[in-house]
């Protein structure tokens, strides 16, 4: 494994390469023909084999190796985020309102870091190692579904994924069994008033402020419907309604997202959530839609594969327990099928100014966090393919 962590170390600057390249150059989810061009392109310099177009812009290549051990199969998310770019750096996005605010450009570059070094070693492997570049994480339902449902899991043995994490720093990497990162849910209420003149109220059903109850009376579902030993968010996260000032809007809408670790309480809340709307609009006298959509479920880490991590990631960097993280992750769907864990390396780093949190126009990376993922994921295949049973 040595030889390979060390590889690793000489592949660094082209991996930031990569890296920056991608993100200059994001594509939305659902859209990522150029990023899956330039991943292909690179896997088959390699000599590896390549399948495109799996699920959507999905990429898979498997790297064989010399042994007869269990496959492990590595993925990383391609897609970007409809976001201005706000950095002031040489690498800041070119594409207006398009921007990697996540990190998937970091994971895409990590990956073919590894699979690069992979290739060049095979002989040091006892299995084989899938390498699969995921489109559509950002955006449900997602691409991991699809890619699934193409053979992208099939004779694959163990699943693993790894997120960079700014709020973590640097040169850290958390895990936890069982549930890890949250369901994630979107909702989308519309509210149906009657309109007419800002000065004549009494002549109304004003929309906006039924929906400004809305937004209070969700928050009471987490503080007075959920025990409070359970992690839950109602977040309404936009309001819109209104044309002008001296105008009541006839109708307002509400859409934001739901976040649990249980399927009781899931079902729990949403039942709930329509029972507030339609009280509240009835009290009101207004009528309402109310959409609810299920969106990935909960990613739920097996324990002895989260065991493996806290074994094979001390090797090679500190590792910790996470807390639980209301974020949601299609990653979720592959461990529906497979054993495996979903990682978390610290990419933040306070002297470099690498502060911001997850979809901020000023999101950065501290880049070594790439070099710490690529070694956490050599570590994990090198424990698994030389000891399967847990």
């Amino acid at each position: 494994m040595e030889a390979l962590l060390q590889a690793v170390d000489s592949l660094y600057p082209e991996m930031v390469g990569w890296r920056r390249y991608l993100h200059q150059h994001p594509e939305l989810s659902y859209y990522e023909t150029e990023t899956a061009a330039f991943v292909a392109g690179l896997l088959k310099q390699w000599g590896l084999e390549v399948r495109t177009q799996v699920g959507g812009n999905g990429i898979v290549a498997r790297v064989t190796g010399n042994g007869q051990g269990p496959t492990v199969m590595l993925r990383a998310d391609m897609d970007a985020l409809p976001i201005q770019d706000q950095k002031s750096c040489s690498y800041a996005s070119r594409v207006d309102g398009v921007m990697h605010a996540c990190g998937h450009d970091a994971h895409t570059a990590t990956l073919l870091g590894v699979a690069k070094i992979l290739t060049e070693h095979r002989e040091a492997l006892n299995g084989d190692v899938v390498v699969l570049f995921q489109h559509a994480e950002e955006q449900s339902p997602g691409g991991a579904h699809s890619m699934i449902a193409e053979g992208a899991l099939d004779d694959v043995d163990y699943v693993y994924g790894i997120h960079l994490w700014t709020p973590f720093p640097a040169g850290t990497a958390y895990c936890k069994e069982g549930p890890f990162m949250a369901a994630a849910d979107e909702f989308e209420i519309v509210v149906k008033g009657k309109g007419g003149h800002g000065g004549l109220p009494h002549e109304t059903t004003d929309s906006i402020v039924i929906g400004s109850q809305l937004v209070g009376n969700l928050q009471t579902i987490v503080s007075r419907n959920v025990d409070p030993t359970q992690p839950c968010v109602v977040s309404v996260g936009s309001f819109h309604s209104g044309t002008g000032f001296n105008v009541i809007a006839e109708q307002a809408t509400l859409i934001g997202t739901v976040r649990t670790f249980d399927d009781e309480l899931r079902s729990g809340v949403r039942r709930r959530m329509e029972s507030i709307v339609g009280q509240t609009c009835a009290m009101n006298g207004a009528d309402y839609s109310f959409d609810y959509k299920l969106g990935y479920p909960p990613v739920v880490n097996d324990a002895g594969e989260t065991d493996r991590f806290f074994r094979a990631g001390a090797r090679v960097m500190q590792v910790k327990r996470a807390p639980l993280i209301m974020a949601g992750e299609d990653f979720a769907y592959y461990l529906h099928h497979r054993k495996g864990c979903f990682m978390f390396v610290g990419a933040g780093n306070r002297e470099q100014g690498v502060v911001h949190p997850h979809h901020h126009p000023l999101f950065d990376i501290d880049e070594t966090a790439m070099r710490d993922a690529a070694r956490l994921f050599i570590s994990m295949i090198w424990d698994c393919q030389s000891n399967e049973c847990n």
